[in-house]
């Protein structure tokens, strides 16, 4: 059987040092890795290599300098000397598998399962940067058992000790950063959302994690799109599409710098700018996108970043390389070349000429010092303390040390993109997170130091609609997410005191909403009382009423020998007129507060009065029919006509509304309430008469009396009797029956103070109905013409009626 065996491959280029004991390490030192001349048909030829990473070159140059101390120093490992051997993986699965497979073999070719390293150790390898990368090295290295440390790596499914045995890192798990991002977005009250992330390990576990924290937190996701790594152009002008079109104005990415940048370069293309980018700390302090020509997207940019912490030592020995000094190192020339835009000549003193620039030669003489100050160190404090010891305090007090799924503590610096002086992009810390932080606070932040976009100190908002102001609330729009939703008045009654309130809360019985409704104030009151000009319109016609037949009365005493006084009973008539006073005197009863006392009789007194008027003119009109029939030869009714029959009528008629009211106040009082629902904002106080049913019962009592008296008087209007006023009668009768006819459907439709104002009006109404039709004729004869107040006169205009 023919035997197979791995391809052998070009690792790339890397640095090493020998040592009784070897670390490993892998680093994206190249941004982009490129194949070419992919036929499939032939061997393909050796990754290129494009664009150096500088913050990934210091971390290479981190983790030699920590060994160099290391070796330094005779306290830490006495008699053993560490070497190392640091690989470019060039930002590609291909070389990190490659290189991790030679560092197990101990020679350039990769054989699984023979080491041949020649008696030395290796210890464990510290990378890579991309959680797909450590996840494929951290497979292969879990079968051995070696230790992997990863600094930037922070895919959730590492944690997975059954997967991955021996994997650690100095970074916090996306877990962590994630719910931080949430709690971030949450702070500055964005609501409305778009999410950007790579199609790899890192952006999908990302995506799900922080959607389903900004779900939890009340937000909604207006989109999700993937960068997609695999395509040159990243899909970028698809994505510049989606956030061109949405509405969402703060977009959050868990991306690479190297993929998202080319995603900003479409958003640059198209002038899309406006928008709040929220950075993972993927990219939260990415000198690729730092750039001048990035401000008038990235400006105002959020974002979690590792940690930083100062290393003195580390930017003194990093600004001290030197390609001439340094010249193990294969990467120097051209992160010299990158850095200080220059090149280096094939012969001396060439000058290179490139798209009609001129590109100065590289002399050796830059000074690494007049680059940007490296004393706030992120990625590479990420190396520097670790490798040191897994447990132990920094100098600042933090303790540092692995959780059972290999994490470090989580701690997030909060970082704020702003134009620094040299008009490039720079991130300023404005607060931090800490998930076990010793002051309780897991979230610090100082908004006043943060900048938005154009320099602008308020928070840009984001919302799929707008804020609904206090007095409203918001109402679901079906098919919509829940941010997306309309604005509607709290219905009456009810306030909202805050912004996008769920529901309206509504106000105590006593207290009602303003006309902002965002707060309850006590409702007036309101009664027919003497202040109103209702109420004290009323009353002075009461008392002005009051005095009509006491005035009549008056009269009647000072002329009660004259024929038209005496011609019709005076006794009745001097009671009727006294039960007319009492009829317009008990309607000031329903005006002013409705205290319980007075809510208790006013009905009743109104009632009573009424039946002693009404019993009266009864009693009046039976007589005038009795005195008739008497006058006739051998009648009966003689007997009949004397005062006794009137006040017998008089007495069983009030005897039967006595009892009607007697049995209304035993069983079921009127009784004073306060009105909540008629009137809205407004406390009605009234005088509930109890049982609707009693009050019907007593106001149609009286309406039977008068319907009596007016068919009674009607039937005798055309008597030849020289004394009949029985005309006088029927009219006063129909024209209180026709007030109180209008009156019940009025007084059903009236709310509030016009109920009881109508049934004073009707009191009136009807009482001067009674007065006018009845004594104002007699009061006219006898006052101004006496001539026809004569028992001659009288006799005269009956013979004439016969």
């Amino acid at each position: 059987m023919a035997g197979c065996s791995l391809p052998s491959g070009n690792t790339g280029g890397s640095i090493n040092s020998p040592g009784d004991v070897i670390i490993g390490g892998t680093f994206r030192v190249h941004m982009e890795g490129v194949d070419k001349n992919l036929h499939f048909t032939s061997q393909p030829t050796d990754l290129q290599c494009q664009i150096i990473a500088t913050e990934f070159y210091q971390t290479m140059r981190a983790l030699i300098f920590a060994i160099e101390e290391i070796n330094a120093d005779t306290e830490l490992l006495p008699n053993v000397t560490l070497g190392f051997q640091a690989l470019d993986s060039c930002n590609t699965l291909r070389r990190a598998a490659q290189g991790t497979l030679s560092m197990l073999s101990g020679g350039k070719e990769a054989i699984p399962n023979y080491h041949c390293h020649g008696g030395t150790p290796f210890a464990g390898l510290v990378g890579d940067s991309g959680s797909t990368r450590s996840i494929l090295i951290a497979q292969i290295l879990g079968l051995y058992r070696y230790p992997q440390i990863s600094y930037f790596a922070t895919s959730p499914v590492l944690t997975n000790r059954n997967l991955f045995p021996s994997f650690f890192r100095t970074i916090p798990s996306d877990e962590f950063q994630m719910k931080g991002l949430a709690q971030l977005i949450d702070h500055f009250g964005w609501s409305w959302l778009g999410l950007l992330a790579n199609d790899d390990d890192y952006g999908q576990f990302g995506l799900q994690l922080i959607k389903q924290e900004i779900i939890n937190s009340g937000a909604c996701v207006a989109f999700a799109e993937n960068i997609l790594t695999s395509q040159p152009d990243r899909n970028a002008p698809y994505l510049t599409n989606i956030i061109k079109e949405s509405t969402a104005k703060v977009v959050v990415v868990v991306a690479s710098d190297s993929d998202f940048v080319v995603v900003l370069e479409e958003l640059l293309r198209q002038n899309v700018s406006g928008h709040i980018w929220v950075a993972s700390e993927a990219w939260a302090t990415s000198d690729l996108l730092s750039e001048e020509r990035f401000k008038g997207i990235l400006l105002g940019t959020i974002g979690f970043a590792i940690f930083h912490g100062k290393m003195p030592k580390f930017s003194k020995y990093f600004t001290s390389l030197n390609p001439s000094k340094d010249v193990s190192d294969p990467f120097i020339t051209e992160f010299w070349e990158q850095t200080f835009a220059c090149t280096w000549p094939r012969e001396k003193n060439q000058v290179m000429v490139m798209d009609n620039a001129t590109i100065s030669p590289c002399t050796g003489n830059e000074m690494l010092y007049v680059l940007p100050s490296e004393e706030d160190q992120r990625l590479s404090l990420n190396l520097l303390h670790y490798i040191k010891n897994v447990n132990f305090k920094t100098n600042d007090g933090r303790q540092v040390f692995f959780d059972g799924a290999g994490n470090p503590p989580a701690i997030y610096d909060i970082v704020n993109w702003q134009v620094g002086a040299r008009g490039m992009l720079e991130q300023v810390t404005v607060g931090s997170y800490e998930l076990n932080g010793s002051s309780g606070k897991m979230f610090n932040i100082d908004s006043a130091k943060i900048l938005w976009i154009n320099n602008n100190t308020q928070i840009p908002p984001s919302q799929c609609s707008p804020r609904c102001p206090s007095g409203y609330r918001k109402v679901i729009v079906q098919g919509k997410p829940l941010c997306c939703y309309d604005c509607a008045r709290c219905p009456q009654g009810q306030i909202s005191n805050q912004t996008d309130a769920a529901e309206c809360q509504p106000c105590s019985w006593d207290t009602w909403p303003n006309l902002q409704q965002d707060r309850c104030l006590p409702r007036p009151t309101e009664f027919l009382s003497y202040e109103q000009p209702l109420g004290y319109s009323l009353a002075a016609i009461s008392i002005f009423s009051t005095l009509a037949p006491l005035v009549v009365l008056r009269i009647f005493v000072c002329n009660n020998k004259t024929p038209i006084v005496r011609a019709n009973n005076y006794s009745l008539s001097c009671l009727l007129l006294l039960s007319l006073f009492l009829c317009f005197l008990c309607s000031l009863g329903f005006i002013g507060y409705p205290q319980p006392e007075k809510c208790l009789l006013r009905q009743v007194a109104f009632g009573m009065v009424f039946a002693l008027c009404i019993s009266c003119v009864l009693a009046k009109t039976i007589t005038v029919v009795i005195a008739f029939n008497a006058t006739k030869p051998g009648s009966r009714l003689r007997q009949w006509t004397g005062v006794k029959v009137s006040y017998c009528v008089i007495g069983f008629c009030i005897f039967v509304q006595l009892c009607v009211c007697g049995i209304w106040l035993i069983l079921s009082p009127p009784f004073s309430e306060f009105d909540t629902e008629t009137k809205p904002g407004i406390i009605i106080i009234n005088c509930n008469e109890g049982s609707p049913t009693a009050f019907w019962c007593m106001l149609g009592y009286l309406g039977l009396l008068a319907s009596i008296s007016f068919i009674v008087a009607f039937l005798a209007r055309r008597l030849p009797d020289s004394f009949n006023e029985a005309k006088l009668i029927t009219f006063s009768m129909l024209a209180f029956l026709s007030v109180w006819v209008s009156f019940i459907p009025a007084y059903l439709s009236a709310r509030g103070i016009y109920t009881v104002a109508m049934e004073v009006f009707a009191i009136l109404s009807s009482s001067w109905a009674v007065v006018g039709c009845i004594f104002v004729s007699k009061c006219y004869i006898v006052l101004f013409r006496p001539n026809m107040n004569s028992r001659e006169h009288l006799l005269g205009k009956s013979r004439i009626q016969n």
